[in-house]
């Protein structure tokens, strides 16, 4: 999970974790996020598109020039037209979202890794 807030970061990881997910790390920067995903090699990111120096698209760029595999990545924001604009085919989830809007996100975007 790539979210600055701590408190939202909290809440999505329990939430993720009571769902049956293993979460394995949660960071605040865009430079964290790049250094844990390829400590941890994630099957999912959950990025919000503003992270403390820097941005979550910018982080999943980045991690997936790394990879050679490929990552199921989701966005969360509050506008989701910067993201869109940079990444047209991203799961986008807009905030504020409902847990069951989250779920269907992450099947989407592993839906979409299994197709390429």
């Amino acid at each position: 999970i790539a979210e600055d807030d701590a408190i939202v970061g909290m809440l999505l990881s329990q939430f993720l974790t009571e769902s049956g997910c293993t979460v394995c790390a949660t960071a605040a920067t865009e430079a964290d996020a790049v250094a844990l995903a390829a400590q941890f090699q994630p099957d999912l990111v959950i990025a919000d598109s503003s992270l403390r120096g820097g941005n979550g698209v910018s982080a999943v760029e980045t991690i997936l020039s790394g990879r050679a595999t490929p990552l199921a990545q989701i966005f969360i924001t509050g506008s989701p037209y910067g993201v869109r604009a940079r990444r047209p085919d991203a799961v986008v989830l807009r905030k504020p979202f409902r847990n069951e809007e989250l779920l269907a996100a992450i099947e989407r975007a592993l839906e979409a890794v299994t197709r390429v």
